[in-house]
């Protein structure tokens, strides 16, 4: 059983960054997406950043590319997401999840198979 445990979030004034962490564990694959995804209040879930575990290769959110960096530790079965020049629009709760290889492409989070928990972000003065 894939477990995902997010680590990270806090509380942070806008222009402001934060480095979130996912501890993976359980992959059965070598070869799968993950990402982290996020959910405002109030609104729906949606595809933040992903990463490709064969090669790495990424996919951003638009109103995120140039701000947030997706990385991959894999001696740890780690995931990182680094965000700079937060917005109080990042607002939201983030979660990691993984699902099949293909799905980092669009970084659906309907493709996503497992979920962690979850971990708060607030941008705010």
């Amino acid at each position: 059983q894939v477990q995902l445990v997010e680590s990270g979030g806090g509380l942070v004034q806008p222009g402001g960054s934060l480095r979130l962490s996912c501890a993976a564990s359980g992959f059965t694959s070598d070869y799968y997406s993950i990402g982290w995804f996020r959910q405002a209040p109030g609104k729906g879930r949606e595809g933040v950043s992903c990463i490709s575990s064969r090669d790495g290769r990424t996919y951003y959110k638009d109103s995120v590319n140039g701000r947030f960096t997706i990385s991959r530790d894999n001696a740890k079965n780690t995931v990182y997401l680094q965000m700079n020049s937060l917005k109080p629009e990042d607002t939201a709760v983030y979660y990691c999840a993984t699902g099949p290889l293909m799905y980092y492409r669009t970084c659906s989070h309907y493709g996503m198979d497992y979920w962690g928990k979850g971990t708060l972000v607030t941008v705010s003065s």
